[in-house]
């Protein structure tokens, strides 16, 4: 090759490289507008010149990822041309998998949620024929709402259990039959055929609740849930903290005093404060729900008073992992959740003067704003992540070509 032709290749790559980087700049701000807008301020926004930002929404309107409004009206001279993100140009989704319910959700790529359902988790099948039969049941939740299965983008997924971030796999699910190292991720993507990401389903609460929920504007904060079992979610300088085995958060672990060391099985937090212990606590005869029969220990005078007295410990030791994990991560915000909390702001009031007393700077402690949705919406923000980085990397690709 000549050394014209060389320097010729990198200026062409240089301007490539270039409407590629811009590209992405402009793309990221169309989808983070909230209504229409037009090429003036799109112009103010990226600083860029007016033949190149009109070049960029030519592509992307030819993508679909921009939808023409037609002109506005007049200002006292031209009359402006309006524009939007076409938030329908694809769809994403969500499968928040529970032991006993599994909730599942269809969206646009702004993460406006389309489509809902709550489906009953298959019992007394392997994994794998598990999260065939919800893949089927999402593919049944896009055609109800007529949205065509080819513009799905991407897939979140929670379980209620450990998940290695890395790989999808979920290294242990107790509360599921048999769920030790699945490979959730690689079926869900063969089932569906979109990338699938897959996370802890406490960790998606706090997302969801930084989201849409109650931890919105808070950098450091953390979800606790209180049921079935214990667990956390923790957000630290706007990042999700995972640890180096992608278990951090998993406070039902915590050991909550010398005498229960050497405890064989080991006597943690779960063991003494989870809706499981506690329905322990009640008759013996009884085979109810052990969340009503919480709630029914919170209501003064009524309910069996060893099983009060269970719920007033319970309280207790929550209190007491809650300002345990307010000390080493130092949050402006808790979030709780489970049936627990959510049957009986007793708990909560007690979880609450038990933070005051023990830890220097406490932080301020909430009920959750979303509840059981709340893995639901950080499934959902997580497929949009992965929905516009894919959509990024396709408008790359075709700006590579052009």
């Amino acid at each position: 090759m000549t050394l014209r032709a060389r320097t010729e290749a990198v200026i062409g790559g240089n301007a490539g490289h270039l409407r590629r980087q811009n590209l992405e700049r402009l793309l990221s701000i169309v989808i983070d507008q909230p209504g229409a807008f037009t090429r003036a301020e799109l112009i103010e926004a990226t600083g860029l010149s007016a033949p190149t930002v009109g070049s960029l929404v030519s592509h992307l309107m030819r993508s679909g990822i921009v939808k023409d409004l037609g002109a506005g009206p007049s200002r006292g001279g031209r009359r402006p041309s309006f524009m939007a993100f076409n938030a329908r140009h694809g769809y994403i989704a969500a499968i928040d998998l529970g032991p006993t319910r599994t909730r599942l959700a269809v969206a646009d790529l702004r993460g406006e949620m389309l489509a809902h359902d709550v489906v009953p988790t298959p019992s007394k099948v392997s994994p794998e024929a598990l999260l065939s039969r919800l893949a089927a049941a999402l593919r049944r939740v896009l055609e109800q709402a007529r949205l065509p299965m080819e513009r799905l983008v991407a897939v979140g997924a929670g379980a209620p259990g450990a998940v290695a971030w890395d790989t999808g796999v979920v290294t242990f699910a107790p509360n599921l039959g048999g769920w030790t190292h699945v490979p959730m991720r690689d079926v869900l993507q063969r089932e569906l055929g979109v990338p699938a990401i897959v996370e802890n389903d406490v960790n998606l609460a706090i997302l969801g609740e930084r989201w849409r929920g109650a931890a919105q504007g808070h950098e450091t904060c953390a979800y606790i849930t209180v049921g079935t079992g214990i667990g956390a979610g923790i957000i630290v300088d706007g990042l999700l903290h995972r640890g180096h085995h992608f278990i951090a958060g998993e406070i039902a672990f915590m050991c909550m005093g010398p005498q229960y060391v050497d405890t064989r099985p080991h006597r943690c937090l779960e063991s003494l404060a989870s809706l499981k212990a506690l329905a322990a606590a009640g008759p013996r005869s009884t085979q109810r729900d052990p969340a009503k029969l919480v709630a029914e220990a919170l209501r003064a005078g009524a309910g069996n008073r060893q099983l009060r007295k269970a719920v007033q410990d319970a309280a207790v030791l929550i209190g007491i992992a809650v300002a345990n994990l307010s000390v080493v991560v130092d949050p402006s915000l808790v979030v709780l959740s489970g049936a627990l909390v959510a049957e009986g702001l007793p708990v909560v009031a007690e979880v609450q003067r038990i933070v005051a007393r023990v830890v220097p700077a406490p932080p301020q402690i909430v009920l959750s704003a979303l509840g059981k949705e709340a893995p639901l919406w950080g499934c959902l923000l997580m497929a949009a992540d992965e929905a516009r980085s894919r959509l990024r990397h396709q408008l790359r690709a075709a700006a590579s070509n052009n």
